[in-house]
């Protein structure tokens, strides 16, 4: 190792060296707390900068990193001669070339007292996505403010947002002091501009401080020789003296959201997850949720032997005095003190798709270790981050924030975002693309939520279905308009009415003429239309009738919705498989010729998509088969073989 006398940052020879000095600093810092922070606000405001000076006064850069840095700030620098601290952060060559950052950049860093990761997050607003990213596990916001141009409206939506993810600290930091020669009025009037805005959206208390992270005023000492006006700590003090999230969370009820049972053999079954909040010990009474089973704990268990306490931020397996029903997704909470379990909430979203969001479409949520499919509802407003005004809305579109209700297919347990955030937040995933489309955090589980509950009935589906002697099942048609589909469908169900079979035909227009004639043809009008029948169709299944309908039903994400509502193989999906130029030249309505010349809006085929089932149970040609051959092929298969489960790919062509 280097000679202490000739560099304040470390240098390594060898790999024995290496390791030595990671255990000796794995020793010096393992038992110090550790908090999470980010920086944040408008772009250029110097965010990259600072944390650059942060490892660099903290002595977290190594002497081949230093000598890099060197030549990079000589080569691609903003600042001359002079070291470039925002090049230790931003390692997107994007960013380098166009002066901003664009992704998250995590750095760690550790002083005398405590440990830190902070997470540089773009300033730029088609990256807010990016900073709701970095947001979300940080118990600090360091909101950065150009000292020549005050607050600015990437300021307030930073803000806005970190509050809306609960992070209840805030450091304001007024940079680049140095370029206002470190004017204390600047400094004062920029802090009360910010004030007003921060009573605005909750934002009670915030610590302003004048930095220049360039020069390294009030960095890690306070006042600078610049700033003898400032009575505040340096950014590092304050950092260093904030309550961190575990220590708070301690003092609340127990949860353990369960991530998996540990059954390595039979003699051993415990659930293991990570400690949330409060605290646990062997003969606690917990109760299970959403079962409402109770039991004791038994054991502790972790890698290094058992405990006789564990406290929130561990990560543990829990044994209990009794055999109850933990599955993943339980969460083991205190017995007199339990998490609500609701499958219909209020909830803020944020928007993080370049595609908007489809109210009515399911999306899967993800809360804790819990994943259900959910559906959003049209949004009850949505908010201006610079005005804070609720603005009326149909959808969200990229970076969008508002107030909507959601619908869950089955009961979650959960808390609000303001008590938990690792029980109140979640993040909503596409079901066929599997991206992460949005964020959300829970205001409250509604009223009807907790009102409705499930009636029991003695006659079961089964017996339904044994009193008519049959199978139920869903018989989905989908394709084009013009493809055949009622014309089928129409001479299927008069084939299984002669063979004695119980059945109802559910088409896609006559439907429109009561239960679904206030929905449109918009995108989300569509949807609900086959969320709609999905449901009507289920009942009818579960009184024993085998279901017909004929919908074009153009998305194979509500296609997939409706067969989520069935029991496995009882939603047999027959692709009536249609040439658009057949299906256009036959346009017994004369829709596509209304479609074509603009009449008629969002038509499918036209300006409207269809996607085509990707492995259908039945796909029929109508071009190479008759209806009454089509409909005779979907008969033999729905008698035949569609009790022996759900095979795929049986094709006439």
């Amino acid at each position: 190792m280097a000679d202490a006398s000739t560099t304040n940052h470390p240098v390594y020879e060898t790999d024995a060296l290496i390791a030595e000095d990671i255990e000796a600093y794995l020793e010096t810092h393992q038992n110090k707390t550790l908090l999470r922070f980010i920086t944040c606000g408008s772009v250029d405001d110097g965010k990259s900068t600072l944390i650059g000076r942060l490892l660099y006064d903290s002595k977290m850069i190594f002497e081949d990193q230093l000598a890099a840095l060197e030549a990079d700030s000589k080569r691609v620098g903003t600042q001359g001669q002079e070291i470039d601290f925002a090049l230790l952060v931003d390692g997107l060559s994007a960013e380098r070339e166009q002066g901003i950052t664009i992704d998250v950049a995590y750095r760690f860093f550790a002083t005398e007292k405590r440990k830190f990761i902070v997470a540089d997050t773009p300033g730029h607003e088609q990256y807010t996505r990016n900073m709701v990213t970095g947001a979300s596990t940080a118990d600090l916001a360091v909101i950065l403010v150009d000292a020549r141009k005050g607050v600015l409206t990437q300021t307030r939506r930073h803000s806005f947002l970190a509050h809306l993810v609960g992070i209840r600290h805030i450091v304001l930091a007024v940079n680049k002091m140095d370029l206002v020669d470190y004017d204390q009025s600047t400094f004062d009037r920029i802090v009360a501009d910010y004030r007003d805005f921060a009573k605005e959206i909750g934002i009670s208390e915030f610590t302003p401080i004048p930095i220049s992270g360039f020069k390294g005023d009030n960095i890690t000492t306070a006042p600078s020789d610049n700033t003898a006006w400032y009575k505040g700590p340096s950014l590092i003090d304050h950092l260093e003296s904030v309550e961190v999230a575990n220590t708070a969370a301690q003092e609340r009820s127990f949860r353990m959201p369960v991530q998996w049972v540990n059954r390595p053999n039979l003699d051993f079954r415990g659930f293991s997850g990570l400690i949330t909040s409060g605290t646990v010990k062997p003969g606690d009474a917990v109760r299970i949720v959403p079962s409402g089973k109770t039991s004791t704990v038994s054991r502790i268990v972790t890698m290094n032997g058992d405990l006789d306490e564990a406290v929130a931020g561990e990560a543990v397996t829990i044994c209990l005095a009794d055999e109850v029903d933990v599955s993943r997704g339980s969460v083991i909470a205190a017995s007199d003190d339990p998490p609500e379990s609701a499958d219909q909430f209020e909830a803020n979203i944020i928007w993080m798709s370049e595609e908007d969001l489809i109210p009515g479409r399911a999306y899967w949520l993800k809360l804790a270790t819990q994943t259900v499919s959910a559906t959003i509802q049209h949004p009850k407003y949505e908010i201006d981050v610079n005005s804070l005004d609720h603005l009326a809305a149909k959808t969200l579109s990229l970076n969008g924030i508002g107030v909507a209700e959601v619908t869950t297919d089955k009961p979650i347990t959960f808390e609000s975002y303001d008590s938990s955030r690792a029980l109140g937040g979640f993040i909503l995933i596409d079901k066929l693309t599997n991206s992460t489309v949005g964020a959300g955090t829970i205001n409250f589980s509604l009223r009807r939520a907790q009102n409705v509950h499930w009636q029991s009935v003695d006659i079961t589906r089964e017996q339904h279905a044994a009193l008519k002697n049959q199978k139920p099942a869903v018989l989905w048609f989908t394709g084009l308009s013009g493809s055949g589909k009622s014309t089928i469908a129409n001479i299927v169900e008069k084939k299984l009415h002669r063979m004695n079979r119980h059945t109802f035909l559910l088409d896609g227009d006559n439907v429109r003429h009561g239960l679904n004639k206030d929905l449109g043809f918009t995108e989300s009008d569509r949807i609900e239309n086959i969320r709609r029948v999905g449901e009507v169709a289920k009942l009818m299944a579960d009184a024993g009738l085998i279901v017909i309908t004929a919908f074009i039903s153009p998305f194979r994400a509500e296609r997939q919705m409706v067969r989520d509502m069935l029991p496995e193989g009882e939603f047999i999906e027959v692709h009536v498989d249609t040439p658009l130029e057949v299906a256009e030249a036959r346009d017994v309505k004369g829709l596509y010729k209304k479609a074509r010349s603009g009449e008629l809006k969002n038509f499918t085929g036209i300006d409207s998509p269809y996607e085509e089932p990707e492995s259908p149970e039945i796909r029929v040609d109508t071009t190479a088969i008759t209806p009454e051959e089509a409909a005779d092929i979907i008969i033999d298969r729905l008698l035949g073989d569609a009790g022996a489960g759900r095979p795929r790919g049986h094709e006439h062509d």
